[in-house]
């Protein structure tokens, strides 16, 4: 797939305020700090498109941009430093659970998880959550250049194996680098399959 714009559309505060033009749409999400502008500004080719922060917890809106005018990239606040109650939902932003659960649009959403760290609570609590939407997920393992190969291949093996043990199927899993590209014909290329199938 061949990204030929990708223009910021709108920030929204909760489900019903996010846009009412039914295009199919792909959703970023993880721990703060896991580096997910930088992997949107490398999916959209655009260095300013999702804004990068050293400040944890930055993106507090859910943020839209349109993809070849045709599909949507949405950008979810980072689940790390949502301060909300703590329920079901586990320790995030409730407006993203509304839209991941309500979201007729959605599509898939797109995980990303730290590849040098061994499993995060956060993240363990958080896919148990996602897997009880039923909503179709990928996990996205970044900062992949930060190690070796062999390395990150063991650290993937290890969170499979720890928080999807059991699982049929398990969920497709994608390994990013902003800074070398790696992963991004991947992504690229499970968005535009789904595309392709409706």
């Amino acid at each position: 797939m061949k990204i030929k714009s990708a223009i910021f559309e709108t920030s929204a505060p909760s489900l019903p305020d996010c846009p009412r033009l039914a295009l199919p749409e792909f959703a970023f999400i993880g721990r703060s700090n896991v580096g997910k502008s930088s992997l949107i500004n490398l999916l959209a080719e655009q260095r300013d498109l999702a804004r990068v922060s050293d400040l944890p917890g930055k993106t507090q809106l859910i943020n839209f941009f349109t993809i070849n005018k045709n599909w949507r990239l949405v950008d979810l606040p980072g689940y790390g430093y949502a301060h909300v109650a703590k329920t079901r939902r586990a320790d995030f932003n409730e407006a993203v659970a509304d839209y991941i659960e309500g979201r007729e649009n959605l599509r898939t959403v797109f995980v990303l998880i730290d590849s040098r760290l061994p499993p995060q609570q956060l993240d363990v609590d958080f896919l148990g959550w996602m897997t009880g939407t039923k909503v179709p997920f990928v996990l996205v393992f970044t900062k992949t250049d930060k190690l070796s190969r062999s390395q990150t291949q063991q650290n993937i093996a290890a969170f499979r194996s720890i928080v999807f043990a059991g699982y049929d199927p398990a969920p497709p899993v994608i390994a990013t680098s902003a800074k070398t590209k790696a992963g991004r014909t991947e992504i690229l290329q499970h968005i535009a399959q789904i595309l392709a199938s409706r």
